[in-house]
């Protein structure tokens, strides 16, 4: 089974359009997104739910009115102002609360305990092109890298179960937790990139991570076009650093066409330039694409 993840270093490269546009040609594949802060290929895929199912975060501090005697110990020791006094009653503010346990620790009549929390939900998914699975996390709740996790285990299960030998991802921006999830494991990583400066040393970060896990990784540079001296910049550099360049897209309006359609590029019109040159980098990517573009 080949699993590959699609990255950036940034959001709006174009990632997510050129991952729907992959998994678009790909023959028998299942795909994940991994985005789960701010997911959007669901956008393009529009996928039909068939199971959801609730997930677990951090832990946040909850008292019990009738066992806390107003002690004011657990107020003293709380280092994130969490813990709020009215009316001579002591409460936990949820989104202040780190679960850190302290004011369990210290509480004399055993009135605070920590609660697990429903943190988002994960979904298993069908789509035009196959199955497909991915999150939602609730805002401001932690453990994005957690949530991943779970992401690429049910995905991986699904292949399995359904015999599929290629995996394709698409990854959250940046270098964070979620992204170094996201890289465990997988085979193969294309980075997105831009042609201008902030893109050449995000790209640098991304790559930088990528090889700590010894991980073979292509570029593509989209939106080419607005900076053709920066291109070759950044392809120069990829030359050096002996990463494979799976090649360059022009800016393009079929880009927001096709996620105005719901589609993929290639479905809004596979004969176009742009179509033919991601069918290209999906060869070079050595893909098993279908019979009808190759």
């Amino acid at each position: 089974m080949r699993q590959i993840a699609i990255l950036s270093g940034k959001g709006g490269t174009g990632k997510t359009s050129i991952t729907s546009a992959f998994i678009s040609l790909v023959k028998d594949g299942v795909f994940a997104d991994c985005d789960v802060d701010a997911s959007d290929l669901f956008l393009i895929l529009t996928p039909t739910i068939k199971e959801e199912h609730l997930f677990l975060g951090g832990k946040t501090a909850v008292i019990h009115q009738e066992n806390c005697t107003g002690c004011n110990q657990c107020y003293e020791v709380c280092n994130f102002n969490a813990v709020k006094i009215k009316n001579k009653k002591y409460s936990i503010n949820q989104y202040a609360c780190e679960g850190c346990n302290y004011c369990v620790l210290v509480c004399p009549t055993k009135a605070i305990e920590l609660n697990q929390n429903n943190a988002g939900y994960w979904y298993l998914s069908d789509t035009r092109f196959g199955k497909m699975v991915h999150a939602k996390l609730f805002p401001g709740e932690e453990n994005s890298g957690k949530l991943v996790t779970m992401v690429r285990h049910q995905t991986r299960l699904l292949a399995e179960a359904g015999k599929k030998d290629t995996i394709i991802i698409d990854g959250p921006p940046g270098i964070g937790c979620p992204v170094i999830s996201t890289l465990s494991g997988v085979d193969d990583v294309v980075v997105v990139t831009e042609p201008t400066q902030s893109g050449l040393s995000d790209l640098k970060r991304i790559a930088l991570t990528a090889e700590h896990f010894h991980i073979p990784i292509s570029v593509i540079i989209n939106k080419y076009t607005l900076n053709e001296d920066m291109a070759n910049q950044i392809e120069e550099y990829c030359q050096k650093k002996e990463y494979t360049i799976l090649g360059r897209l022009a800016y393009d309006k079929i880009f927001t066409e096709a996620m105005i359609e719901k589609k993929s590029v290639i479905e809004m019109n596979p004969k176009t330039d742009i179509s033919r040159k991601i069918v290209e980098m999906a060869k070079k990517l050595n893909l098993d694409i279908k019979e009808e573009y190759l």
